[in-house]
């Protein structure tokens, strides 16, 4: 096997990867030598959320490698279903599932959650929670018939303390129990279950508002992004689990991609160990522009 290929022959899904951590993560795989198949809702580009079905697939075969992009909405359930009925037909297996694929949840920034329309739960916890849970649902029967297999849930440190919003922090936490619990039952499997905690991602959205200055920091709303990590650094990460000899070894298990990369070895495209917990304590110290813009802080 090609060692700049160790996913060589191994089939990938990966949820919501039009953008952001999720396109890093599918890019990641394939170069890595996966077929990864990949959901999304995006099929027109918009200058505020740039990123499509078509341009992450055509990202991905530029790089020689092989992505098939299908659109999908994962609040609804007959749209998952056709994307496991073509995984099935195309390939007959699935060796790697990432539940990435979340809700917008812009309008819940800065708002208490009795502020709230009640159906921002229902989005953060129906395309998130749910939505991992029902991919993992179809993922499973495919991982044990073939003995083996790993399920990665794209998780947060919300897990654990307050960000963003109550629904935001529930459904995180929700996400990592998922992981817990699911594990438990599929052990007896070979199928692992794994979380993992990306830090502030320079995803296209937010890079949208940020600002390069000529010493070439780039800021975003007073945030100094020195320790932000690209979309890749998560996609490695993925890469890395995924070749793991012995991924029973951190199944029901969450983790900081930071401390991925140093366990295993790998950094960001610069080269880079982005430092999630030290961007989190700049958070907490400052940018305050940052907190009222983005956090609601």
């Amino acid at each position: 096997m090609d060692s700049s290929k160790p996913l060589e022959g191994s089939v990938a899904l990966v949820t919501g990867a039009t953008r952001g951590i999720g396109k890093g993560i599918a890019t990641e795989l394939a170069t890595a030598g996966a077929r990864v198949y990949f959901t999304g809702r995006s099929t027109e580009e918009d200058p505020q959320r740039p990123g499509t079905v078509a341009a992450t697939e055509a990202e991905i075969a530029a790089l020689g490698a092989h992505g098939v992009g299908l659109r999908c909405d994962h609040h609804v359930d007959e749209e998952v279903d056709a994307v496991f009925a073509r995984i099935r037909k195309d390939e007959g297996r699935l060796d790697l599932l990432v539940n990435n694929a979340t809700a917008e949840m812009g309008s819940m920034v800065g708002k208490k959650f009795w502020e709230l329309p009640i159906d921002i739960w229902d989005d953060v916890i129906g395309v998130g929670l749910r939505s991992h849970y029902v991919a993992s649902w179809h993922a499973v029967p495919l991982m044990i018939a073939q003995g083996r297999g790993l399920i990665v849930n794209v998780s947060s440190h919300g897990a654990r303390e307050y960000l963003m919003g109550v629904s935001y922090g529930v459904g995180k936490a929700g996400v990592d129990r998922l992981t817990s619990d699911m594990a438990k039952e599929l052990r007896e499997h070979q199928v692992a279950v794994t979380s993992i905690w990306p830090g502030l991602c320079k995803s296209e959205n937010r890079l949208v508002n940020a600002e390069t200055h000529p010493d070439g920091r780039v800021t975003l709303f007073g945030l100094d992004l020195t320790f932000a990590e690209t979309p890749h650094f998560p996609g490695r990460a993925v890469v890395a689990l995924a070749s793991d000899p012995d991924p029973m070894a951190r199944t029901g298990q969450a983790f900081w991609v930071a401390d991925l990369a140093r366990d295993y070895g790998f950094t960001d495209i610069d080269g880079s160990i982005p430092d999630a917990e030290k961007l989190h304590a700049q958070l907490q110290q400052g940018a305050p522009e940052f907190w009222r813009e983005v956090l609601g802080g």
